[in-house]
């Protein structure tokens, strides 16, 4: 059985590993194929697929996108893009500017509490990607303000946490846009994270983002419970839903999810590849050069 992870990151947005070595762990994990889905760019992605070409490992060329959900978090992933595509690149660089932007009041935030961090320190420990929450998470940590990453959430930088601060997004008919505009296939990412609890609501705005052109649903994660999974699977069955799945990787930015070693792992196989591509060539025509 050949093996795939369709989500993981890179040092090009909040990953611990350059893409080339997410690449090159992929291939030592046996794993076939992987998406690369950095937040919001799509910066490492070339690196990443000419990793795969040297090793031998097939690179889907992807991205995660975070859309404005008055609920919960809502992510869309977009998958073999045409990542030279100059709209995408215009509307991601809105939304990194916004991290940009971000990240400073984050800190001043934290200032106020007491806790003297600098952005410079965080930009040590991004290693040059773009800064996000983790990184900042990973500098309280290693200060000695908290005990773990996840601490650092839970206190400070969840949604919740006392020096959170609220991000720019696009709505989830624009995300869509954008990937569907750079011919990626839509799928929306780890349907928990909405705080829907009721499978009418949850199948409710299911029918409204696939009326939006999303494509597929993200069944299989790490988070997701049996009974979760078995939801999900049912009602992406129900609406004639692509079903992908994957680790969300992030290196030693999330320690306890290994590549290639999660519990859903038996359950991600090739066969979502290929699904992906035909897709991909029912709705655009053609076998473009990112869908080989």
């Amino acid at each position: 059985m050949a093996y795939v992870d369709l989500h993981t990151h890179s040092t090009a947005s909040d990953g611990s590993l350059p893409p080339r070595e997410v690449v090159r762990l992929a291939k030592a994990r046996g794993l076939k194929a992987i998406a690369l889905t950095d937040h919001d760019t799509i910066d490492g992605l070339a690196e990443a697929v000419a990793a795969g070409q040297e090793c031998g490992v097939e690179v889907v060329p992807g991205v995660e996108i975070s859309a404005r959900y008055p609920g919960g978090t809502m992510h869309i992933l977009g998958y073999f893009l045409e990542y030279d595509n100059e709209l995408l690149a215009r509307r991601l660089a809105v939304l990194q500017q916004a991290r940009k932007d971000r990240n400073p009041r984050i800190i001043a935030k934290l200032n106020e509490l007491g806790i003297p961090l600098r952005i410079e320190e965080v930009e040590r420990i991004s290693g040059g990607g773009q800064i996000g929450r983790p990184h900042i998470a990973r500098a309280l940590f290693e200060a000695g303000y908290v005990g773990s990453l996840q601490e650092a959430f839970d206190i400070y930088l969840g949604n919740q946490g006392q020096a959170y601060v609220e991000k720019f997004r696009f709505p989830p008919e624009e995300a869509i846009g954008m990937i569907r505009a750079a011919k990626g296939v839509p799928v929306l990412a780890h349907p928990f994270t909405l705080g829907l609890n009721d499978p009418a609501s949850l199948r409710a705005l299911l029918r409204e983002l696939v009326n939006l052109g999303l494509a597929g649903l993200e069944v299989y994660y790490p988070e997701h419970s049996p009974e979760l999974e078995a939801l999900y699977l049912a009602l992406a069955r129900e609406l004639n839903l692509l079903i992908t799945g994957g680790s969300d990787f992030h290196g030693d930015n999330k320690p306890e999810v290994e590549l290639g070693r999660i519990p859903c792992q038996s359950k991600l196989t090739y066969e979502m590849v290929e699904a992906l591509k035909a897709w991909r060539r029912r709705e655009y025509g053609g076998s473009g050069a990112s869908d080989q």
